[in-house]
């Protein structure tokens, strides 16, 4: 972004930074001038016939299990890069109701489980009378036990990966109290350095777990054929806004960093067509219609 566009409270800008350096910058001195996009996206369901995935399934799927998973169909998009969340997580509201006026089909909200993002979630729902089953994006579940695995064994040692794997399925299984218990007694049994890395992990780990448990009903997800990871709106924020806005050299300031993100979006939404003979005929109203209609009129 040009250096007027960063969101007020965020890191010192790069113009006031001091440099350590006259020719080269140092650590913590390369960041440009940079502001978040929030992304929603708003699909249906479309649930695969026949026998609900297992656990095992999900962390050992076969080839061509794919098509045994849930697919996002009807996909539509929104993107903001001026408003806040939300304003954004309104839209994806707003875009559901359209869909379900009467509140009869199954809502289920995917997150990556950062608590005001959920907060922002439970207020639209209960302004607007809506049940919404809430799930924390299974992925980032999954890198918390990673990063947890890296803390009780050797660097490359292959029994991380089962450790992982095991923890996963009990996860997917219900069974989060015992996997925190389990994590617990293991830092117990072998205590990281007071104050280092491992420890900060191991408490973030435990404390992300037990926070989220009313958000990990995995088993009930699989069981109805839901997805439990965000993969649709994690390829939205790459394709939508990175691989347009991220370009190398480019510098945005906010309205056309905004026209541009919209635009992506009515795109990615299949609704190209039909907005821009919405904007033909309001730019014709604007520059023919409402100038020269006496004008017309005295003609015929």
């Amino acid at each position: 972004m040009i250096k007027q566009a960063p969101r007020r409270g965020t890191a010192t800008a790069p113009g006031k930074r001091a440099r350590n350096f006259e020719h080269r910058r140092g650590t913590g001195e390369k960041g440009g001038h940079k502001r978040m996009a929030e992304t929603g996206c708003v699909f249906d369901v479309q649930v695969p016939a026949g026998p609900a995935r297992t656990p095992g399934q999900v962390m050992h799927p076969e080839p061509g299990s794919g098509k045994n998973a849930p697919r996002a169909v009807n996909r539509w998009y929104t993107t903001d890069i001026t408003a806040g969340r939300d304003v954004t997580i309104g839209k994806v509201f707003d875009e559901a109701e359209r869909r379900d006026p009467g509140h009869r089909r199954t809502w289920i909200a995917l997150a990556d489980g950062d608590i005001y993002q959920l907060g922002l979630i439970q207020d639209q729902a209960a302004r607007r009378g809506i049940t919404v089953t809430i799930l924390v994006d299974f992925i980032h579940v999954l890198e918390y036990l990673w990063k947890a695995a890296w803390c009780f064994h050797q660097p490359r040692d292959p029994a991380m990966e089962d450790w992982v794997i095991t923890q996963a399925q009990d996860i997917l299984h219900g069974r989060v109290p015992q996997v925190i218990t389990r994590i617990r007694q293991l830092a117990a049994d072998h205590p990281p350095r007071p104050g280092g890395e491992h420890e900060k992990i191991i408490r973030k780990t435990v404390h992300y777990l037990d926070a989220k448990q009313p958000y990990l009903d995995y088993p009930a997800a699989l069981a109805s054929g839901w997805p439990i990871a965000t993969g649709v709106i994690e390829g939205a924020c790459r394709h939508l806004v990175n691989d347009r806005m991220g370009i190398t050299g480019a510098r945005w300031g906010l309205p056309g960093a905004q026209a541009m993100l919209w635009l992506r979006a009515i795109n990615a939404s299949g609704d190209l067509d039909a907005y821009w003979n919405y904007h033909i005929q309001q730019e014709h109203q604007r520059n023919h219609l409402s100038r020269y209609a006496s004008s017309l009129d005295l003609a015929a």
